[in-house]
């Protein structure tokens, strides 16, 4: 009886160190990570610069104080329903901030969400979306952003609510959430579909804003791209599918108008967080300002609330 109990006290403790295991360490790294991480060709910066305007990284990572939009010294809070996060210095900064890292971390880091030591990110940094860059385009931005001004300064830890405040369970969040598929061209479809496809669902990570998140901070499959509350709590994101609710009545060539210049179709302009995107995509190529809208036309109507600012 008493080698029978301590058969299961040790059994329970080795369940329990797995279940730790996989709730500290990077489970989804281990049983889904698809190891392509190597980049088949040299970076090339010029490109990295585009994804750099295309990802909207200055949007997150801006030094509040500073105006620049090339330095990226983080600390710029945003509040969310699961508190507050602080996105990090991504300057090339030796100290601070990813000097030191090596292209293959930081591919890791966009496509797995997993940093230099380990630990998993919070997905309010979008690598949901960012999981289906190339990493021949994940090595190009790399190599833009190291050419960027160097900041020093660390920013604040996160403030955010139990239990989202406890980070040892993002490792079981990503095996449950993060798709372990990535982008492929469908040969089906024209090259300009295939670009805005690339575009929207990976380095522009549309849905992360366009779509309401379950309680577990998910974007809600069924209803993506169909628009949900503003990140901030207040306001409502659009839905970006072809309903009546959404871009229903725009054309290819009136969303990527907007996309250039914040004007809509009804002589009103973009506000909120949607006019710094438009700053972003106003840099892009007229063929992929057109690739985005292509795309978004493509999709089916999933109604959801009506258009605003």
């Amino acid at each position: 009886m008493g080698r029978l109990i301590r058969s299961l006290v040790a059994a329970i403790a080795l369940a329990a160190l797995g279940a730790y295991w996989l709730a500290t360490f990077d489970a989804y790294t281990v049983f889904r990570g698809d190891g392509r991480l190597t980049a088949s060709r040299p970076p090339n910066a010029a490109n990295g610069k585009v994804l750099f305007a295309a990802g909207g990284c200055f949007s997150c990572h801006a030094s509040p104080s500073s105006p620049d939009r090339l330095h990226i010294g983080g600390g710029q809070p945003l509040k969310t329903p699961f508190g507050v996060f602080y996105p990090p210095n991504i300057s090339p900064d030796p100290v601070d901030g990813i000097g030191r890292w090596t292209v293959l971390q930081f591919i890791r880091a966009l496509r797995e969400g997993t940093a230099p030591d380990g630990h998993s990110y919070y997905p309010a940094f979008p690598y949901p979306s960012y999981r289906h860059l190339t990493p021949e385009d994940a090595a190009d931005l790399f190599a833009y952003i190291k050419t960027l001004p160097p900041l020093s300064g660390r920013t604040p830890e996160h403030a955010l609510f139990f239990p989202y405040s406890v980070r040892q369970g993002l490792g079981l969040w990503k095996l449950a959430f993060l798709d372990a598929r990535v982008i492929e061209n469908d040969l089906t479809r024209p090259p300009e579909w295939n670009r805005g496809h690339y575009l929207v669902e990976g380095i522009g990570h549309c849905a992360e804003c366009h779509s309401p998140r379950s309680l577990a901070g998910a974007v809600i499959a069924e209803k993506r791209l169909a628009g949900g509350p503003a990140v901030e709590g207040k306001g409502f994101v659009p839905n970006l599918t072809p309903d009546r609710t959404g871009l229903g009545e725009w054309s290819e060539a009136e969303i990527a108008s907007v996309l250039r210049d914040g004007f809509t179709p009804d002589f009103d302009s973009v506000g909120g967080a949607m006019a710094d995107v438009v700053r972003n995509t106003a840099q892009l190529s007229d063929a992929d300002r057109m690739a985005i809208a292509i795309y978004l036309k493509s999709l089916p109507p999933i109604a959801g609330q009506s258009r605003s600012k």
